[in-house]
């Protein structure tokens, strides 16, 4: 065995490994199940380790990569979030253990094995003894959970009594914000596609709802506000179809976070219709927010907490073999799917 890093006992390492890759750019048809290297042992650097991916997480974000609204260099691995058994560790690694379960934040994860930095990578041991359930809980939480809670912190500070808006709120990041607003004391009105949904926003703490196709949207949006005034702040992850109802909406000196492309990317603005009502606008993501080892610690403490205490919860809809990736798009991007999709990773 080479000396600079610690194998598995008795672990078949293999050359190569299954994983979701893209080409080109385009629709699901573009997706590729493909085998590709797997992460090579003799370059695994001291401080990094090599993870047996167990669930991945899917978000809208992977759509953005493979239709081209985020450039990426390909082929591209897609997959941002994972959680895994450690099988290979490096010489300087010395607080993750082999056999030790890992929660991770890092792209290239709809993948069997991922190379991990302990040292730079957004990545949390939880041992040896982990149960499935709480692995699935905690992958399904990390990239949704932690986007939700910066959100409400620090993209816009959430005041106990605020009124706010909340696009897609029976989707992954909508649900969660729904519980967090309402542990702030905020009022949310949780708009959705469907009926069914809506019935969830209000499972997970929306106080008012409304279908997305209401012909009155506007208007009945503010008259549920005090004096028709409009909303503290709007949570809009859709983009394009919504924003300018959300400049409408919003009220004076209010805000909007615009944190996503689900209907296309927002037209190019002039900054000067912000003048009317002094609309502040923020286009955030999460990265950003948990730069330093130590607001990652901070936001991924705070969330675990929540969910540890059941203070939130993690809505996982449905959870899909590796293989099957396109078929779980598909079914996200028709807005069909409430909550969190899993990939789960063959063994």
């Amino acid at each position: 065995m080479n000396s600079t890093y610690s194998l598995l006992k008795d672990f078949n390492y293999p050359k190569t490994q299954k994983a979701i890759i893209i080409e080109q750019t385009g629709g699901p048809e573009v997706l590729k199940y493909a085998d590709i290297a797997a992460p090579s042992l003799k370059e695994l650097k001291p401080s990094e380790v090599i993870v047996k991916i167990k669930y991945s997480g899917i978000n809208l974000i992977e759509t953005y990569f493979r239709k081209g609204i985020y450039p990426v260099p390909l082929p591209y691995t897609l997959g941002r979030e994972a959680s895994g058994k450690i099988v290979a560790t490096g010489s300087n690694v010395s607080e993750f253990n082999l056999n030790d379960y890992v929660v991770f934040l890092k792209p290239g994860s709809f993948c069997q094995y991922v190379k991990v930095d302990t040292s730079t990578d957004k990545v949390i041991n939880i041992g040896a003894e982990v149960s499935d359930e709480i692995l699935k809980q905690y992958t399904a939480s990390m990239l949704q959970g932690l986007t939700a809670l910066a959100f409400v912190e620090e993209a816009y500070p959430v005041k106990k009594g605020d009124y706010i808006l909340n696009y897609a709120a029976a989707g992954g990041v909508g649900s969660i914000l729904n519980q967090l607003l309402k542990l702030k004391g905020a009022h949310t009105i949780a708009v959705a596609s469907t009926e069914e949904k809506l019935k969830i926003a209000v499972e997970n703490g929306a106080e008012f709802t409304i279908l997305n196709d209401d012909p009155d949207f506007v208007n009945k949006i503010k008259s549920l506000t005090p004096g028709n005034a409009g909303t503290e702040c709007i949570f809009d992850s859709i983009g394009k179809e919504t924003f300018e109802n959300s400049l409408a909406i919003v009220k004076r000196k209010g805000t909007i976070i615009s944190y996503g492309n689900a209907s296309g990317p927002v037209e190019p603005l002039s900054i000067n219709r912000l003048s009317a009502k002094n609309v502040k606008i923020a286009r955030p993501q999460l990265f950003a927010y948990i730069t330093t080892p130590e607001e990652f610690e901070y936001y991924t403490s705070k969330l675990f907490k929540l969910i540890s205490e059941k203070q939130i919860s993690i809505n996982i809809f449905d959870v899909f073999n590796l293989k099957d990736y396109s078929e779980a798009t598909k079914l996200m991007e028709a807005r069909k799917t409430t909550g969190k999709l899993v990939l789960e990773v063959p063994q």
